[in-house]
């Protein structure tokens, strides 16, 4: 049976949760400006430079054009919607952040909007 009580972080939850966001956005705003769009690392890295810093470009050019933050941010924005819980939460914001900086502004728009919703859900009591 569902209790009365609305699905609310607690105030350790909700501090640990504002850490991940900031840091999914610091990282974020790293990979975009200073690694993606960045002209230098850019050349060097279409010339086959071999670092650390042309792999996490790469992946990263890979995971946002086939959509992978934004559709993961929605995927796990709709499991907590369904199932309220901290960890789908912190989870799906950490993906949308990274997805609303990394070009998949649509689904991870989507996703904050699911996550918005789910703190209006009723919180499942365990059986």
């Amino acid at each position: 049976m569902a209790s009365s009580r609305l699905f609310l972080p607690s105030l350790r939850a909700a501090m640990s949760l504002a850490v991940i966001a900031i840091a999914a956005l610091g990282a974020a705003f790293y990979l975009r400006y200073l690694v993606i769009e960045n002209s230098n690392v850019g050349l060097a890295c279409d010339a086959n430079l071999q670092s650390s810093l042309c792999a996490a470009r790469r992946i990263t050019i890979a995971l946002f054009t086939y959509s992978a933050f934004g559709i993961t941010a929605a995927a796990v924005a709709a499991l907590n919607l369904l199932r309220p819980s901290v960890v789908f939460f912190a989870v799906a914001l950490a993906a949308a952040a990274l997805g609303i900086v990394l070009y998949n502004v649509a689904l991870s728009g989507l996703a904050f909007g699911l996550l918005t919703l789910s703190l209006a859900r009723r919180e499942f009591e365990p059986e």
